[in-house]
């Protein structure tokens, strides 16, 4: 049996969408899964370089952890697993401790999440929907999308010409071009903008430096994790973070294609658990589902699997390759600027449209009063300090409205029972 379906006769037209399971012909699919693949490249990398974890490393379990969810989800769920931000106040606090303690943490944080995963497939919709109703899913959608767009605004303001070009490129491409051009608006405005900011000299030397004397084939470095308890226990809050982006990641997945994935839910999280565990078993940064690619299929319509399929081997493939990620390393910070301050956008939307959908009653006190303190907290990105670990907004936000509205709308119905 062949793993996707072809859609008609493998080309598109404008008014045309691609379903999960559908493909293009096969030159179009490799085309939006490069497309996935600048979009990801940026966050993932970031995360490894600001913890101190090797790059090719955690790019190497980011596409095998890709595939991984595609098959666990059994290709019903299209999603890219980057490098998850939430890892970066915990492993930068136990960074003192050494890799091996680092990834120990990771492992750990896997293996949690992979029991709560566990849970909600055994469990069903009920327990979803009772810990994490459309309310919640969407604030955290919300919540991801609005607390990345301090990182899209200072890339910028730091090269604002770029940025604003890169920004028109997408724009126009995407709302009044037609056929490839449309399809393919991230990816022209992205490479197009880059190319010309390589050409003019936008990048700064030392990168140039780096990419002329970087080998073209090199191994990724691998590392043991060691388990320790002081580790772990900063890992705590990143498991409810991770749960609460996978379920909203399936829940704005939903939204975008018209169809009921709750019942992938459990499945979603379980792989997602799989592949952070892995990614920390050989050297890597812990996994989510990345809103930069929920961006790229709100603005294309294409749901295909199997583009995000080709992303994760070519994310596999470029880690052997030092030549490569230190050309992925000559991209203009305007120019990452420009494409997420439109996809960020698209993922706010689409927390909306959750509530939209869903008829979520923002005149009920709980929804309202919790929903909007945890937005202000993700949007504010409130940062506190407990003891070595600092935790940011998308952390507090997302515990806020998880944790916090179950409890608040229990409260009110024993009240008025």
């Amino acid at each position: 049996m062949a793993l996707w379906t072809v859609h008609g006769d493998g080309r598109i037209t404008d008014s045309e969408t691609v379903a999960p399971q559908e493909r293009v012909s096969w030159p179009l699919t490799i085309g939006f899964g490069v497309q996935h693949l600048v979009a990801m490249f940026g966050a993932t990398v970031l995360v490894p370089t600001a913890t101190g974890l090797p790059v090719a490393t955690t790019l190497l379990f980011s596409g095998l952890g890709t595939l991984l969810f595609l098959v666990i989800t059994k290709n019903r769920v299209p999603s890219y697993l980057g490098s998850s931000f939430a890892f970066v106040a915990p492993l930068v606090a136990a960074r003192e401790q050494g890799v091996s303690a680092q990834l120990g943490g990771v492992v750990a944080a896997g293996l949690l999440v992979i029991v709560v995963g566990i849970a909600v497939k055994a469990l069903g919709v009920r327990l979803l929907e009772s810990v994490m109703p459309p309310v919640v899913t969407g604030a955290v959608v919300i919540i991801i999308g609005l607390n990345l767009s301090h990182q899209s605004t200072s890339n910028f303001a730091e090269q604002p010409l770029l940025a604003a070009g890169t920004t028109a490129v997408i724009l126009l491409a995407g709302v009044l071009g037609r056929g490839l051009l449309f399809r393919f608006s991230v990816l022209v405005g992205f490479a197009g903008v880059w190319a010309g900011g390589l050409l003019f000299g936008a990048v700064p030397s030392d990168r140039i430096t780096a990419l002329r004397d970087a080998a073209w084939v090199g191994l990724p470095q691998l590392h043991q994790p060691e388990l320790r308890p002081s580790v772990v226990l900063l890992m705590l809050p990143v498991v409810i973070v991770l749960v609460a982006e996978v379920v909203g990641h399936v829940k704005a997945v939903a939204a975008l294609t018209g169809r009921n994935l709750d019942g992938s839910a459990g499945d979603a999280i379980i792989a997602n658990g799989l592949s952070t565990a892995l990614s920390g078993l050989g050297g890597g940064v812990g996994t989510t589902t990345y809103s930069e690619n929920i961006g790229v299929m709100a603005v294309t319509r294409i749901y295909t699997t199997a583009a995000f399929a080709f992303a994760g081997v070519f994310a596999a493939a470029l880690a052997f390759s030092p030549k490569a990620i230190a050309l992925f390393g000559t991209i203009p910070p305007g120019v990452l600027g420009g494409c997420t301050l439109v996809l960020y956008g698209l993922i706010v939307l689409i927390g909306v449209r959750i509530w939209m959908d869903r008829g979520v009653d923002l005149a009920n006190p709980a929804n309202a009063m919790v929903g909007g303190a945890a937005l202000v907290a993700g949007v504010g990105d409130l940062t506190i300090e407990i003891g070595d670990l600092e935790m940011g907004g998308m952390v507090w936000g997302s515990l806020l409205v998880v944790i916090l509205h179950p409890v608040m709308r229990w409260l009110r119905a024993a009240r008025h029972n």
